[in-house]
């Protein structure tokens, strides 16, 4: 059966065209899917009955299975997400996380089952690459999430077109210029008005530099862009993110000028992870403010959130307060990133995708009952 949730709005009016029905059905279907969290055809009341029978005959809203959701003591919400590879059958598992702010709510999203990239300071590209997670993965993630808290205490209260999720980064497990089609197609329905009606300027996505693909994104779905740097010159880059040895720093920061050519926003966030005595001395910062020096930019600094073997320590308080100094000092925006949800597995770095038991490990989280 044709799984309508892998289509955008104009793959879903081109559906309707071959099937002989009229292509502003694609609308109607994605305001009672993506508005009102509806995907039972007998709900959508505004679609003849005869056009509902076909579609139930030849279609499905197939999600993906949410095998265990947490809640951390500062708020934090995550799902561990099934992801089951329809051509093997095999079975592996996604994260995707809920920050709450006082201003925004803001998920996080996974692109693919693992990654390939193999950044040496991240559990999940410690992990290895599985696959590709389909558009009905990824846009799923954000449809089961959006559902989920609205049975929350404090959001229970809110109407169906109500926004809990205000952004959404795509910062999750993989590379997601990695996957570049689906990952572009769900972003489509999240910027859709019909969609999930969100600004360019609230959907982020994060890449650790596949330049050919910035080049792409930039005239097929510009959103707001952030880079994963980490480093200031290449032969650290090319250690700590082996991608470095193909796209090295100076074609990266060229890519990052095109890019801001037609961005929602006029500035590339640098995402840069404090790695204790790698990446963190006083030398780094100024040689990252050389780097940098003609991109217009602000810098997200990430205190390293340690996993078993990863071989690295966290920064000390004072080098980052030292680091971030000398970025602001020279004028720049910098902001050093809360860790959140570390007490379940979801701050930075962490997500890992694999099902455990942890009921005994901490009594800081919640495990909640899937129903």
């Amino acid at each position: 059966m044709t799984n309508l949730l892998n289509f955008n709005q104009k793959q879903l009016a081109d559906y309707f065209i071959s099937i002989g029905e009229k292509p502003f059905r694609a609308k109607q279907l994605m305001r009672w899917v993506y508005h009102y969290g509806v995907t039972d055809l007998d709900q959508m009341t505004d679609i003849a009955k005869v056009l509902r029978e076909k579609l139930g005959n030849e279609t499905s809203f197939n999600l993906p299975e949410v095998q265990l959701e947490q809640a951390s003591d500062d708020g934090t919400r995550k799902w561990l997400i099934g992801a089951n590879n329809q051509k093997d059958g095999t079975s592996s598992s996604v994260e995707t996380v809920f920050i709450p702010e006082d201003d925004r709510g803001t998920l996080c999203i996974s692109s693919q089952v693992g990654c390939a990239l193999e950044c040496t300071f991240c559990s999940t590209g410690r992990q290895g690459f599985n696959r590709n997670l389909t558009v009905s993965e990824i846009i799923g993630q954000l449809w089961i999430a959006n559902q989920s808290l609205r049975k929350v205490d404090g959001y229970d209260m809110l109407a169906p077109t109500d926004r809990i999720i205000s952004n959404v980064v795509m910062m999750g497990m993989g590379e997601p210029l990695a996957n570049y089609d689906n990952v572009v197609s769900a972003m489509q329905i999240m910027l859709d008005d019909h969609g999930y009606g969100l600004s360019r300027r609230r959907v982020t996505l994060s890449t650790s530099g596949l330049v050919p693909q910035m080049d792409r994104l930039k005239e097929d779905c510009p959103v707001a862009l952030a880079v994963s740097l980490h480093a200031p010159n290449d032969a650290l880059r090319d250690v700590i993110v082996p991608i470095n040895k193909k796209y090295p720093i100076k074609e990266l920061m060229a890519a990052c000028e095109r890019y801001l050519v037609k961005a929602p926003r006029d500035f590339v966030t640098f995402e840069y992870v404090m790695l204790d005595g790698v990446n963190d001395t006083v030398e780094h910062a100024h040689q990252l403010l050389d780097v940098v020096k003609n991109v217009p930019c602000k810098f997200n600094l990430i205190p390293f959130n340690p996993f078993p073997n990863s071989g690295y320590g966290t920064s000390t308080p004072n080098h980052i307060r030292v680091f971030r100094d000398i970025l602001m000092n020279a004028g720049y925006v910098v902001t050093v990133r809360k860790t959140r949800g570390e007490d379940i597995d979801a701050a930075c770095g962490q997500l890992a995708g694999k099902v455990l038991d942890k009921t005994n490990r901490s009594s800081k989280f919640i495990p909640i009952e899937v129903m």
